[in-house]
């Protein structure tokens, strides 16, 4: 019994240096597909039709946005989510939003594994690298959001964020009245209570607003009454932009929120992790009526 610490103590550094491999895997291999993600395409679905590309077409996203509360704990195995049954449910459209200097090429897995699971409409959006001010981009996402719903006849839609572009959704949601439209937020790896790394980065007006104590995450932190929407957020445990890395849980007391644990994966890997795949797809099939907070669940 005494040799267990010890043996704990190696085995996380051993599970970081894996989740590093895979990162800078992962990070090679989204270089190349980087440029795939740059062009803005044009949505296929028109008004009254069935919405959505077709899933055998291209996997890597369509529009773009051009602009210049508590938890308890508590354990989900990983594999039940993928069973669920969503073939053939009416899902809301699905807009995914990509981080800090990233492009829609960054859900090319993701978006395949939702189409595939029944899942009609889903939408990668772009957001101009020229972006320098959250709040805006929050504003020019909520547009988009209008032009979806009048194109598609749905009249709300979910959304899934990363990093950065899960608290562009959430400013969206919770301080522009986007709640109204926005059903269920799901956020990978976003720092919404601000994250500490890498602090000479700081010269870039976003990496700033995404500091502790920053305007942004002051205003996210006041009270945010009848909000509608559920906030679903998945951190890992080895999520080496976040610092420290409970800050991308959602702490709020008057949202519905839902904190995912992940474990064992990097921050580069949450948008193309099976496993929070299919934990992403629990979130967005269930039907939440809680009106509080519920509980924590985790991810392995």
């Amino acid at each position: 019994m005494k040799a267990l610490p010890f043996l704990c103590c190696l085995a996380r550094p051993s599970a970081l240096l894996r989740a590093t491999v895979v990162e800078l895997a992962i990070l090679v291999g989204h270089l190349l597909l980087y440029p795939t993600g740059i062009q803005q395409e044009q949505p296929r679905a028109l008004p009254g039709t069935p919405a959505g590309p077709d899933p055998e077409h291209d996997a890597g996203g369509a529009d773009a946005i051009d602009t210049g509360t508590g938890t308890a704990a508590g354990t989900v195995p990983a594999a039940r989510t993928a069973l669920l049954p969503t073939e053939g449910r009416a899902h809301p459209p699905v807009l995914l939003l990509h981080g800090f200097i990233d492009n829609r090429s960054v859900f090319v897995l993701l978006r395949r594994s939702l189409l595939r699971h029944g899942w009609r409409h889903v939408e990668a959006l772009n957001y101009s690298p020229l972006t320098c001010d959250l709040r805006k981009a929050a504003e020019l996402l909520g547009r988009h959001v209008e032009q979806v719903c009048e194109r598609t006849g749905h009249s709300r839609v979910d959304l899934v964020g990363h990093s950065l572009g899960g608290l562009i959704a959430r400013y969206y949601a919770q301080r522009l009245g986007g709640d109204l439209r926005v059903r269920t937020l799901v956020t990978l790896g976003t720092p919404h209570g601000g994250t500490r790394v890498a602090p000479l980065m700081s010269a870039h007006p976003l990496v700033r607003q995404m500091r502790p104590h920053s305007d942004v995450i002051v205003e996210l932190a006041r009270p945010a009454p009848n909000c509608r929407t559920h906030f679903v957020s998945f951190w890992s445990d080895l999520d080496q932009l976040m610092v420290p890395v409970e800050t991308a849980r959602i702490d709020h007391r008057d949202l519905i929120t839902r904190s995912v644990r992940v474990s064992g994966v990097g921050h580069l890997a949450l948008p193309v992790n099976g496993a929070v795949a299919a934990g992403i797809r629990e979130a967005l099939g269930a039907e939440e009526e809680a009106e509080g907070s519920v509980s924590t669940t985790s991810v392995a």
